[in-house]
């Protein structure tokens, strides 16, 4: 048995079983794919996946046994990779991030650059995506560091570990009715055209659920994942505008005689935690735990190595 062998199989779990989109992910032929598997089985004297003439039907229940394994041994495999980049190049490499445009935008900017400053051999690969996207690069392997607010802790595979809260913002043009005042409610606000995220965006299911509650419908006239372009859409008169905090923060546009006005919101929707996740088992690099610490100064190396290690300590803010 070889980790070739040991990559199809995974490879083809995670392609729902279709064995062309397995060899095109891994840039190899079907039948070979095919023919490593069969040899896999053959050796280990079981079945991984039931089949219908040529194709894969399901996993077998010995099949998910074998999945596990392989699991671990790739992932330590890519330990392995990492602690000899480690102690062969010091602290040089790749360091890469999977995020969401929110959090790239406006949340990692300052900690990359001071970690860039601090180890200015280390290359930084953003990759950005909704919350799922992001746990899904994690759990690939594609990341080795996750940061969202929404559902990287619904993962078992993963560990999170809160870093910051945060609150919305209602975002105004200045001429506006709402713009006189100091606090907006939520049944001011169900009566207008409201320009927000994508529900699997930055705290938005917790907007929904605000209005849920007190058996309101707002009328949502546009979603976007990017706040700059809601700002944009608010500038233009299409509505109010509901974003993270972080996003008016720095923004000239929203300080005063600024182009919008802006108004909290915490006490309409509450708090929003941000996470940063990784992989369960996964070996970290000297600089991966100085970037947890840049992003927020409670996320020590020795708190995320004691999360890392299983220690059932509550981490929550």
């Amino acid at each position: 048995m070889n980790l070739h062998q040991f990559r199809f199989v995974q490879e083809a779990a995670r392609r729902n079983l279709n064995l062309t989109e397995t060899a095109k992910a891994l840039h190899t032929s079907q039948p070979g794919i095919s023919k490593a598997i069969l040899e896999l089985e053959g050796e280990l004297g079981i079945d991984i996946f039931a089949r219908h003439g040529k194709r894969l039907k399901r996993i077998t229940e010995p099949g998910q046994e074998v999945l596990k394994a392989i699991e671990i041994i790739l992932r330590e495999v890519n330990n392995l990779k990492r602690i000899g980049e480690e102690f062969s190049q010091q602290d040089a490499g790749t360091l890469s991030i999977a995020t969401t445009h929110t959090q790239a935008r406006y949340v990692l900017p300052g900690p990359v650059a001071a970690l860039r400053k601090r180890h200015p051999k280390v290359a930084i690969s953003l990759h950005q995506g909704t919350p799922e996207q992001v746990a899904q690069m994690l759990l690939d392997e594609t990341a080795e560091v996750g940061l969202a607010t929404e559902s990287l802790a619904t993962f078992d595979a993963l560990v999170t570990l809160p870093c910051y809260d945060w609150q919305h913002v209602i975002v105004l043009p200045p001429g506006h009715a709402l713009a006189a005042q100091e606090r907006i409610t939520l049944e001011q606000l169900a009566t207008e055209p409201l320009i927000s995220y994508h529900p699997s965006f930055t705290g938005r299911t917790r907007i929904d659920q605000a209005f849920a509650i007190r058996g309101l419908k707002p009328t949502v006239v546009l979603e976007a994942i990017d706040s700059d372009v809601i700002k944009t859409y608010v500038r233009l008169g299409l509505g109010v505008g509901i974003v993270a905090e972080m996003a008016v923060r720095d923004d000239p546009a929203c300080a005063a005689g600024g182009d919008l006005v802006t108004r909290p919101a915490g006490a309409l929707f509450g708090n929003n935690v941000a996470r940063l996740a990784f992989k369960r088992g996964a070996y970290l690099r000297n600089f991966v735990y100085g970037f947890a610490e840049l992003i927020s100064d409670r996320l020590t190396r020795a708190l995320i190595i004691r999360a890392m290690t299983g220690d059932a300590e509550n981490y929550e803010l």
